[in-house]
């Protein structure tokens, strides 16, 4: 409820009375008096857009600029042909300075996160800052999902204020990682396999999102898509093993027809990795040692010699002892 009198504030900062808004979220005057209280996420979309609508201000106030509405969805539209998420969201973030400068959004990853921080204040005053910036770190993580198609579970969330009276619901809308309040700017943190993967979305996805685009910031993805990786990760843990779909699933937790299922809307087979893993593994060995091809073929799972050669010579072309001696030298 107090992300409600957020917004109800926002309108009266307008110059606007929130009432119709209220009415339309089914929220009273009295819950309203009553921060502490919960409303549901259906509340929250529907207050939210018709506030939005009513100020045509999809920053609800918290920018020097409106956002009229649609913006949002303009910046949506400028990144949906990105090869990959980590493109769109820096496109993403590169955009938003444009049209809103009081902040900026920079995504920064290493080898194992992804790091999307908020500089800058925005001008609400500071008893909406808190929901400005909630709203803002919601809006990119919701969208980074949807490009995606895919839960992104976070590493940690950081916000530079202390932790309000209702702390406890952060854990539902930045679920995954530790929470820290008191730092020094805002922060969302992820795994960053997740930059990697290609956007499963397009205009006309995206017309059908933008007809209720609100969810996106107030719901959750359920879905996880980085089953691949997650593939590959038990594949390269005993490579010299030989390892069942009914084994892996067992691993990921999940029953075999689902890892197939899944694997195949992402566009894979169990089989096509075990042969990239394989490969990948059989190459690295053939480059950096001098060992026989035998133990080549043992290391990575293969049960014989003759059996090892010949699935490299489908996948390379070539045999391995003619690939080893093409090696650069060094």
């Amino acid at each position: 409820m107090a992300f409600a009198c957020a917004i109800a504030a926002a309108m009266r900062r307008d110059g606007r009375s929130p009432d119709a808004a209220l009415k339309l979220a089914a929220i009273t005057p009295a819950q309203l008096q009553k921060p502490d209280l919960r409303i549901t996420a259906h509340q929250m979309e529907v207050l939210s857009g018709a506030a939005m609508q009513a100020l045509d201000d999809e920053a609800l106030g918290a920018f020097s600029r409106k956002l009229p509405w649609g913006s949002y969805g303009m910046l949506a539209r400028a990144s949906l042909t990105s090869p990959n998420l980590g493109v769109a969201l820096k496109r993403w973030c590169r955009h938003h300075a444009l049209i809103a400068g009081d902040v900026k959004l920079e995504l920064v990853a290493t080898a194992t996160s992804a790091t999307i921080t908020v500089t800058g204040e925005p001008v609400a005053p500071a008893a909406q800052r808190e929901f400005s910036l909630v709203h803002l770190l919601r809006n990119v993580h919701g969208l980074a999902c949807w490009y995606i198609d895919s839960r992104i579970p976070l590493q940690g969330a950081s916000f530079p204020f202390a932790a309000p009276p209702h702390a406890d619901a952060y854990v539902h809308m930045f679920p995954g990682g530790p929470l820290k309040f008191g730092a020094d700017h805002a922060s969302i943190r992820f795994d960053a396999r997740y930059l990697a993967l290609p956007l499963r979305r397009d205009e006309k996805a995206l017309q059908q999102m933008l007809q209720r685009a609100l969810p996106l910031t107030v719901l959750q993805y359920r879905r996880d898509r980085l089953l691949v990786q997650q593939v590959r990760h038990a594949l390269l843990a005993e490579p010299a093993r030989s390892r069942s779909a009914d084994d892996i699933a067992a691993a990921l937790h999940m029953s075999t027809r689902t890892l197939h299922r899944q694997l195949k809307e992402e566009g894979a087979s169990l089989q096509q990795l075990k042969d990239e893993v394989r490969l990948e593994g059989a190459k690295d060995l053939l480059h950096r040692s001098r060992k026989p091809v035998k133990q080549v073929a043992a290391a990575v799972g293969f049960a014989s010699e003759k059996s090892f050669i010949r699935a490299f010579r489908e996948w390379t072309g070539t045999t391995p002892a003619a690939f080893r001696d093409d090696r650069p030298s060094t």
